[in-house]
């Protein structure tokens, strides 16, 4: 009995939920990290160190001030976030995904991604100077959110997606 309780804790420890360097969006993400990288400087990077700069505590959180605005690094790292849920939705469906973002410099705007004439994700942004996830199981869990939304979308709207 005691066994079979170890077995199952081994399986679940080994579960996809578990896992998040296994997420599909993460794999994505981290495809966009690298392909940044063109002259090699973080090939002997771990894929945990290239998202580490998406984790952030709740301490850290806190530090952050409430209004301020976000510096070119935070910019970088959101867009490359929602390219990679564009091109996870466009690995799933086959259409292809293409972002649009307008920010002002104090942090607030609102991000796009069209598939042919369709907005399969529509998100306002604001308070981008404190982007970031307290873990990466919830990093996974919100690019796999938005990729599922867009999805959804383009199934609902497959014509309009196809348009053009």
């Amino acid at each position: 009995m005691a066994e079979t309780a170890e077995a199952q804790a081994v399986i679940e420890a080994a579960s996809p939920a578990s896992m998040p360097m296994d997420n599909a969006f993460i794999i994505e993400l981290v495809k966009q990290w690298r392909a940044q990288d063109t002259h090699g400087t973080w090939d002997g990077k771990s894929n945990e160190t290239l998202l580490a700069p998406y984790l952030i505590t709740k301490e850290q959180r806190r530090e952050i001030p409430i209004i301020g605005d976000p510096d070119p690094e935070t910019l970088w790292r959101l867009e490359l976030f929602y390219n990679a849920v564009g091109l996870a939705i466009e690995r799933r469906t086959g259409i292809m995904v293409k972002p649009m973002m307008k920010m002002s410099h104090e942090g607030f705007g609102q991000l796009f991604l069209a598939a042919g004439r369709l907005i399969v994700v529509n998100r306002y942004l604001r308070d981008i100077h404190r982007f970031g996830f307290e873990s990466l199981e919830k990093l996974a869990a919100d690019g796999t959110k938005w990729v599922e939304a867009g999805v959804e979308m383009i199934e609902k709207f497959p014509e309009v997606a196809n348009y053009g």
